[in-house]
C-alpha cells in the first residue's frame, strides 16, 4: 500500500459525490474512519499512520472525504451540512459497500458525526471512537462564528481571531473550498443531547489531549456515556492528538477487546 496516496473511488449520497477509500484485508473487521472539520481522509488518517496502523493490525480501513471536503462534492448551503445528513453519507458508504456493520471512530467534528451514525441507526455502530471531542459534544466547544469568518475574510492577513487564524491556514494549506466550509462550520454543531447520549449503549472510548482547549473533558462524556472510557493524550493539543502514538495504542487494544 502507498502511504502517501491512496487512490480514491466515488459514490453518490443522494445528489452528492463521495470520495473513499477501502483498503485492507477484505477478512478484517471493518473500521469506518471520519475525519474532523477543514481535514480529509488522507490528512487526517493516512499522513498520520492510522492507516497503516490499522491495516497491519489486519483491519479493513474505510474512510471518506466529508461533503465539503477533499476530493468529495462541496454544496455551499449551509443545509447540506447538518450532522445528520453528514453521518448519512457515512451510513451510505457502508450500505454502498455492503458493511452492515463496522467499529466507528471520528476525530473533532467527525467525532460528532459519530454520534449522529450511531442515534441513527445503532445497528451499524458495533463500537465507537470519540477522538478530539469529549464533552463539547453535549455542552459546545464555543462561539465558531468567527471561524466562518474567518474562512470568508480576504485573506489571513485580515483575521484578527487565534483560532480562527488556526483554520484559515488549515484551509489555505490543504486548497479547501472556503465558502463550503463555512457553510460547514455553521451547521454541523449540534448537539447531542443527554437522553440521546444514554442511547450510545455500545462500547465508547473517548480519547482527547492534555493540551486541547476545544475538544472538552474525556472524563465526563465517558461518565455520562453507558459503556464509555477516558484516555488522555499526555502534552497534546487539539491538532497534534490525532496522530499520537498513545491514542494509537488505546485504540488498538480498544478493538482487541471488543473484537473477542
Amino acid at each position: 500500500m502507498n502511504i502517501d496516496r491512496i487512490a480514491m473511488s466515488r459514490f453518490q449520497s443522494g445528489d452528492v459525490g463521495i470520495a473513499y477509500f477501502d483498503v485492507g484485508p477484505r477478512d478484517g473487521h471493518p473500521v469506518l474512519l471520519i475525519h474532523g472539520f477543514a481535514s480529509t481522509a488522507h490528512v487526517n488518517w493516512v499522513f498520520t499512520g492510522w492507516v497503516r496502523t490499522l491495516s497491519d493490525a489486519g483491519y479493513r480501513v474505510i474512510a471518506l472525504d466529508n461533503r465539503g471536503h477533499g476530493e468529495s462534492d462541496k454544496p455551499h448551503d449551509d443545509a447540506s451540512y447538518t450532522p445528520q445528513v453528514m453521518a448519512g453519507d457515512s451510513l451510505a458508504l457502508l450500505g454502498h459497500l455492503g458493511v452492515p456493520s463496522a467499529w466507528i471512530m471520528g476525530y473533532s467534528m467527525g467525532a460528532r458525526l459519530c454520534a449522529f451514525l450511531a442515534l441513527a441507526q445503532p445497528e451499524s455502530a458495533r463500537t465507537l471512537v470519540f477522538g478530539g471531542l469529549g464533552a463539547g459534544l453535549i455542552d459546545g466547544v464555543g462561539d465558531w462564528r468567527q471561524i466562518a469568518e474567518a474562512l470568508l475574510a480576504p485573506s489571513l492577513d485580515d483575521v484578527a481571531d487565534e483560532r480562527g487564524r488556526m483554520f484559515r491556514a488549515f484551509a489555505d494549506q490543504t486548497g479547501s473550498d472556503r465558502t463550503a466550509l463555512a457553510a460547514c462550520i455553521r451547521s454541523s454543531r449540534t448537539l447531542v443531547s443527554l437522553d440521546d447520549l444514554k442511547r450510545l449503549t455500545m462500547p465508547a472510548l473517548v480519547a482527547v489531549g492534555t493540551k486541547d482547549d476545544i475538544a472538552g473533558s474525556p472524563d465526563r462524556l465517558a461518565a455520562l456515556l453507558p459503556d464509555g472510557r477516558a484516555i488522555h493524550i499526555e502534552n497534546r493539543d487539539h491538532m497534534l492528538s490525532v496522530g499520537d502514538r498513545i491514542f494509537k495504542s488505546a485504540v488498538l487494544g480498544f478493538f482487541e477487546e471488543n473484537a473477542r
